[in-house]
């Protein structure tokens, strides 16, 4: 396992600057987040040109790209370019939203077979994101989509089985289906708290990621909109100390 960190972190800023600042906070290793409804990144923008973006990342940074994760779901098209921009850099790994609650458990598994199928063409793993709001909320759900989807993974955000519906359940069921990690610290009220003043056990978390022989990242996901007066750079320098520290 190593640690990586989500361009996430600054979504406020551009991609090359947040590549930048990322670098400077000790990181090698990074998850390019993409986001339709922001200027950080737009899906539509490299799949409009991969090999543009292929080349403009090289120019930005030095820091070794490990993962895509697509905010909102994106069209066949611009899943396709995002897959051969992945295998391009030789990133093996591209998250993907589940569906919203309420969606009927049928048309996702066809979505999901349609995804997976394109990703597969070009070697890419393609996991659903564990968010409460969606159907992988319930974790029994999101294991029963991994099982309809052979090869369908998950990147496990523990922080939204902390909080919410399924708070008081264990989500251990989840965990030979993981393909990625987003980590944070989280209280039981509160999704992003800061570093050591949450209750994430990221040492078990680890543990269990071992016990079905994971070894990809773990990957820094903090929410901007959620460190309130937080130094950001200190959380993020702090939380990687600590899973190096564990690894």
């Amino acid at each position: 396992m190593f640690v990586a960190a989500s361009s996430r972190c600054f979504e406020d800023f551009s991609l090359s600057e947040a590549c930048t600042q990322i670098s400077d906070l000790g990181y090698d290793k990074i998850e390019i987040w993409m986001d339709e409804k922001t200027e950080h990144m737009k899906p539509s923008y490299v799949a409009a040109s991969p090999e543009r973006f292929f080349t403009q990342f090289r120019e930005w940074t030095r820091l070794t790209p490990i993962a895509i994760c697509v905010e909102d779901d994106v069209p066949a098209a611009t899943f396709e370019a995002l897959c051969r921009l992945a295998k391009m850099q030789k990133i093996t790994q591209i998250t993907i939203p589940a569906a919203p609650l309420g969606t009927p458990f049928n048309e996702e598994i066809d979505r999901l077979r349609s995804r997976l199928a394109a990703a597969n063409f070009s070697g890419i793993r393609v996991s659903l994101k564990t968010k409460a709001g969606f159907l992988t909320e319930d974790p029994q759900t999101a294991v029963e989509l991994c099982q309809a989807v052979p090869g369908l993974g998950l990147t496990l955000d523990p922080s939204y089985y902390m909080t919410g519906r399924y708070a008081n359940q264990s989500h251990d069921q989840v965990y030979p289906y993981v393909y990625h990690t987003h980590l944070r610290d989280t209280s039981p009220t509160e999704i992003q708290v800061s570093v050591g003043l949450g209750e994430v056990d990221y040492s078990r978390i680890i543990s269990q990621l071992r016990r079905y022989n994971y070894t990809r990242a773990l990957a820094v996901e903090i929410l901007p909109a959620l460190l309130k007066d937080q130094d950001r750079a200190l959380e993020l320098r702090k939380i990687r100390m600590l899973l190096e520290t564990l690894l």
